[in-house]
């Protein structure tokens, strides 16, 4: 994208002072959470097609609840793709979103709760979802995509991975046939507000699969360790918690 990067300690700076300025409005424990965003984007006075002349850097928040409720039904999306080689695809950026807000639109409408992408080139491998990673269990293996350029590398995917292989898990990135969905024991999906939720349900071509669903389910450990991890309720043995006083 051509962006200047702020500093890790820039970037750790300005989220400790947008908390401590935001402090009142942190929910209560198990109420919520302080959504915090860092935006990066162009603010040079000039308007034409090449990178701004000037970035603004900053940093916002806003208490939110739960995250999203229920589970979530998924439809293969194979006409329309989140992104495509050479693109943008694994960049967090505005310009990966606009091009599935209809198709997701039309699959709202119909009772799905999201659209699960196929790669661009073969249509055959899973990618993700609209604005969240997907994983499935078979036995003790655990596969997510690789992010080869067109999948986001989110960090609560990376955080989950960790901690699945810490359970014991074997924990595989590799190109995931669609047919493999089928197979799966459990499928769930991570990001930033839902965490960790479990998909009941993966519709592609007018046949529907169900999924293992409940509190004994691996999706519901992995949110309860994670979760437990960042509200201080499990130790936090990987150096990933910072107070902020």
């Amino acid at each position: 994208m051509c962006m200047p990067s702020p500093t890790v300690d820039q970037f750790i700076d300005a989220v400790k002072k947008t908390v401590l300025a935001n402090k009142k409005w942190v929910p209560p424990h198990g109420r919520g959470s302080l959504y915090i965003r860092p935006l990066l984007m162009g603010t040079g006075r000039n308007l034409e097609v090449k990178p701004s002349s000037e970035y603004t850097f900053l940093v916002y928040a806003s208490p939110v609840g739960n995250g999203l409720k229920g589970v979530l039904n998924l439809m293969v999306e194979d006409n329309v793709h989140r992104a495509t080689p050479g693109g943008t695809g694994g960049i967090k950026a505005v310009t990966n979103y606009s091009p599935i807000y209809k198709p997701l639109t039309e699959a709202k409408a119909k009772g799905f709760s999201d659209l699960l992408y196929l790669d661009a080139l073969t249509g055959s491998n899973i990618e993700e979802c609209s604005g969240c990673n997907i994983f499935i269990l078979k036995g003790n293996v655990i596969s997510t995509p690789t992010t080869h350029g067109t999948i986001l590398p989110g960090i609560t995917r990376k955080s989950i991975m960790e901690i699945a292989s810490d359970l014991g898990y074997q924990v595989e990135e590799r190109a995931i046939p669609i047919k493999e969905v089928f197979d799966a024991e459990e499928v769930f999906c991570t990001g930033t507000a839902m965490v960790v939720k479990s998909v009941a349900s993966i519709t592609y071509q007018g046949k529907r699969i169900g999924y293992k669903l409940g509190a004994e389910t691996l999706a519901q450990k992995l949110h309860a360790t994670l979760t437990g991890i960042q509200t201080g309720l499990i130790e936090d043995k990987l150096g990933w918690t910072m107070l902020i006083d």
